[in-house]
């Protein structure tokens, strides 16, 4: 055996030294850039039910890996926002500050790869209810949430780079074609042919909201009523 490999494991005894190439090296390893970020965009964009079902029944090595993918574009949309300081989120409340309603939402507004994955069970399980006659089990239907949400971010980005570049309000217009794409690409993904696919979609993300915000006030509240005793 080669003194440059471990007669055990068969790694090499003394790594590469890290540069510029190695950090090129993990970075594309950690968007799967051999198929392509890119390309997961471009195609949840124009197919994204069928590329999502594809990706969750045959083949798992087209797409960028869903919850990467969803953390990634999340801090992309973090970095943009906190860069031109547009304070647009998912939730807003308006509670006093020391209370810890308020600090959970700052921490859902910091942090929103995580709180998009917590947000994605909520309207999961509404999509498992209203979408029960379909055989998808319940972390299927997260997977699928994973790609669509990180599309709702990246979505949310362009509109928040070009607020931050023009100073239009663009924001709300942002909601409005998230709303729309989201509806569009779920209803895709369980059956196309029918318009109730698309409605049920739409009245389980606003489900899967509101149950995320009344859960937030409500693990405030109890935390607020413990914290004071």
């Amino acid at each position: 055996m080669s003194e440059e490999f471990c007669s055990n494991c068969k790694q090499t005894v003394k790594p590469k030294r890290i540069d510029g190439r190695y950090i090129i090296h993990e970075i594309e390893h950690v968007l799967h850039f051999e198929r392509g970020i890119l390309y997961t965009i471009r195609e949840l964009l124009i197919r994204p039910g069928d590329n999502i079902k594809n990706f969750i029944n045959e083949n798992r090595s087209r797409l960028v890996k869903p919850v990467i993918f969803i953390i990634v574009t999340s801090l992309i949309y973090t970095l943009i926002s906190k860069f031109f300081h547009i304070e647009e989120g998912y939730i807003k409340f308006d509670d006093a500050k020391e209370s810890q309603i308020h600090a959970i939402n700052n921490w859902v507004q910091s942090h929103y790869g995580y709180s998009n994955i917590i947000m994605g069970g909520f309207i999961a399980f509404w999509l498992k209810i209203f979408f029960r006659k379909y055989d998808y089990n319940f972390f299927e239907i997260l997977i699928l949430l994973c790609f669509i949400l990180g599309m709702e971010m990246l979505l949310f980005s362009v509109f928040a780079l070009f607020e931050g570049l023009t100073k239009f309000s663009l924001m709300q217009i942002a909601a409005v074609i998230v709303f729309i794409y989201f509806s569009w690409a779920v209803g895709q993904f369980f059956d196309k042919t029918k318009f109730a696919s698309y409605a049920k979609a739409f009245v389980s993300y606003i489900l899967g909201m509101l149950t995320f915000g009344i859960s937030i006030m409500i693990l405030g509240v109890l935390i607020d009523l413990f914290t004071k005793h």
